[in-house]
């Protein structure tokens, strides 16, 4: 394989931002999220507006339920468009590898909130329904980059940054005095499950905290898994998800002054033969929206010389 991005971008220039991830990233580009844009621009908004039949509203700074389509939605519609505008003309005769991103299920749960104030994460029932309606947003979504970009083989990444914290009941209510109850993992599991089944193409799990569910990701058919390597502690969960045929996209931290170094001791550490390492991706820890323009050109380029070492060494 050879190197990607996670998802966000600095700055507010999407023509821009796709010219680097195709130019700098050429074996497996990725379409940037660039929230410096604003609301419907950022993760969560973004994949709200993939929703079917489920409209919502920005109120207070937080997603919401709405009772019908507006203009924060209308927004997060012209906003996506545009980028697909944008890869149509710059994956003009591409062939490839090509990455999109999305929040996964229970992460949008986590974030989007009830009309009456409540994360959607509360009622069980809404979380099925959520489920259901961005599972049938990502189908038609991952049609049309297909139809858009026809050479391309497209891979779909969830991010579930907010998945461990559903998993142990840490997510905080409005208020921060309380948390939700928390969700059994073989429920998760079945939720993910649903999406890995029926979107049909290949999807990774994208999880940067530390208690990172491997173990979960690798039971619910996921194709690929992306994480942040300084995170990991215990390496069985990694070697199983590894050894049982998943992609691993691995996440250096920006400050990591020889990320091939440290992929080969991982990858050695998990005794796996020598000669496989190529077959890992390389990215940065996680998006790079926090960053200067300066420092996230300097994070891809050093994940894709790192892929070019790991590859010829």
């Amino acid at each position: 394989m050879s190197a990607t991005g996670i998802g966000s971008l600095p700055g507010t220039d999407i023509r821009e931002a796709v010219g680097e991830t195709f130019g700098e990233l050429p074996d497996f580009p990725y379409l940037p999220e660039l929230p410096d844009r604003g609301p419907g621009a950022e993760m969560i908004g973004r994949t709200a507006g993939l929703l079917v039949d489920l409209p919502v509203e920005l109120y207070a700074g937080r997603w919401r339920v709405g009772s019908r389509p507006g203009a924060d939605l209308r927004r997060a519609h012209d906003l996506l468009e545009r980028d697909l505008d944008v890869l149509t003309e710059r994956a003009d005769g591409y062939t490839g590898s090509l990455k999109i991103q999305s929040a996964g299920p229970w992460t949008l749960a986590a974030s989007v909130e009830l009309a009456l104030g409540a994360a959607i994460l509360r009622d069980h029932v809404g979380v099925r329904d959520l489920a259901d309606s961005l599972r049938e947003g990502l189908t038609e979504h991952v049609a049309q980059v297909r139809r858009r970009v026809p050479g391309a083989e497209v891979y779909l990444q969830l991010d579930e940054p907010s998945l461990p914290a559903v998993l142990a009941g840490r997510v905080p209510t409005a208020s921060g005095l309380y948390t939700y109850r928390s969700v059994p993992a073989t429920t998760a599991r079945e939720v993910l499950e649903t999406f890995t089944e029926s979107v049909g193409v290949p999807i990774i799990a994208h999880c940067c905290a530390p208690d990172a569910p491997l173990d979960l990701f690798r039971e619910a058919g996921f194709a690929g898994l992306a994480i942040d390597l300084s995170q990991v502690d215990v390496l069985d969960p990694l070697g199983y998800a590894v050894d049982s045929g998943m992609l691993l996209l691995a996440g250096i931290p920006l400050a990591d002054k020889d990320p091939a170094a440290r992929i080969q001791r991982l990858w050695k550490d998990l005794g796996f033969a020598r000669d496989k390492v190529s077959e890992v991706v390389v990215t940065p820890a996680c998006g790079l929206a926090g960053v200067t323009p300066e420092q996230a050109r300097a994070a891809i380029k050093a994940c894709q010389d790192a892929s070019r070492r790991l590859m010829s060494d």
